[in-house]
């Protein structure tokens, strides 16, 4: 089984911390984590940091041993350990634990608290926030009912659960059809635009809906708007540093995932060429917005500018941003003073601070009775 190696946290200032560096996974994000996983182990500083790669294969199962990236771009599929309650591959079940895991993982898995519950069940700290941010954040659908309960600003959407839609198609059609066109189908669960449609005319929407729900259970619908994308990047707790905005100047008739990471074709503008007043409240609204889905170590929040009124809304944040050299998350923290090797020496110090915070709490209750004993 995993081992504690040495003291829990006492580790003096001298000495490395080794960092469990969590990548790949399930979910359909599969490769987009990957490349962000190489990315962040080329900058972690060596001078504090021994990474430990540890990839989550397309079967679920930890692969630990030799080069862990080789062997999740290859594709392999490792056996699981005999150890019914271990996700590691078979042969490496004396795998020590790291001082810390540096969650790399996107999508389902690693963003919707998942990983998070398994990792405080380990008592080892990890960067991000906790369980309930990454579950609340991860849904579309959730995370715009939150903040529209802090009076915070989103385009007018319905959101569907296969269910329902199952049930009641023509009901499901008619409402999603008040919102005018264009529209875009959204499965409220994935990232990195994956399975994200835009539909023109309203006899492709149901089909559009079907290919939807082959990826989610939950499915959110948006009114499309002729707008221009602003993006934030937040860094900290309850007092958080906020980027200057930047922009995805986009080729297509929305930011594709071909275009984000195979083709290439749009651009990104940082700072974003807006005014100064606007800049300010895109940054308000992204602080208020991370504090409300209760947001800790990063995220990247998204904006929509519409064109035609200068009106702004909260698109979606994403707690765990891309890491690559093409990502708007580390690029902006670069302009805004933090370089990405700071950046991540940063978001674990902030993940050493959550699990000293927590590991303080009281966790247990003795009531001084056996009233329990039967």
């Amino acid at each position: 089984m995993f081992q504690r190696g040495g003291s829990e946290y006492s580790k003096r200032m001298s000495e490395k911390l080794s960092i469990g560096l969590l990548f790949g996974g399930e979910s359909p994000e599969h490769e987009v984590s990957i490349v962000t996983a190489r990315a962040i182990a080329e900058h972690l500083d060596p001078s504090r940091f021994i990474v430990r790669p540890m990839g989550i294969a397309r079967n679920g199962v930890w692969v630990v041993t030799d080069d862990p990236f080789a062997r999740l771009a290859a594709g392999e599929l490792p056996a699981r350990s005999d150890h019914p309650f271990l996700p590691l591959e078979k042969g490496a079940e004396a795998t020590p634990l790291p001082d810390l895991f540096f969650n790399a993982l996107h999508g389902a898995g690693g963003e919707d608290g998942q990983i998070q519950g398994y990792l405080e069940l380990l008592h080892r700290p990890y960067t991000g926030a906790g369980l309930l941010a990454m579950a609340a954040g991860m849904d579309k659908w959730i995370t715009k009912r939150l903040w529209e309960s802090e009076g915070l600003p989103v385009v007018p959407y319905a959101g569907l659960t296969e269910e329902r839609w199952l049930r009641e198609r023509d009901g499901c059609l008619t409402e999603c059809g008040k919102l005018g066109l264009p529209l875009f189908v959204k499965p409220a669960n994935l990232g990195s635009s994956i399975g994200v449609e835009k539909v023109k005319r309203g006899e492709d929407l149901a089909a559009a809906l079907d290919r939807a729900f082959t990826f989610d259970r939950r499915v959110l619908v948006e009114q499309g708007l002729d707008i221009r994308e602003i993006e934030v990047a937040v860094l900290g707790g309850d007092e958080p540093l906020v980027s200057q905005p930047g922009e995805v100047i986009v080729a297509d008739e929305f930011y594709t995932f071909e275009d984000k990471y195979l083709q290439g074709r749009s651009r990104t503008e940082i700072p974003a060429q807006i005014p100064e007043e606007l800049a300010d409240l895109v940054r308000k609204l992204a602080a208020k917005a991370f504090a409300a889905s209760d947001g800790y170590g990063m995220a990247r929040v998204d904006f929509f500018l519409e064109r035609l009124t200068g009106r702004i809304f909260l698109n979606e944040l994403n707690f765990i941003p891309g890491f690559t050299s093409i990502s708007m998350y580390p690029k902006m923290m670069a302009a805004s003073g933090v370089p990405y090797a700071e950046l991540l020496s940063r978001l674990i110090d902030l993940a050493l601070v959550r699990h000293t915070q927590s590991a303080a709490k009281t966790k247990g209750f003795h009531s001084g009775s056996n009233w329990f004993q039967g």
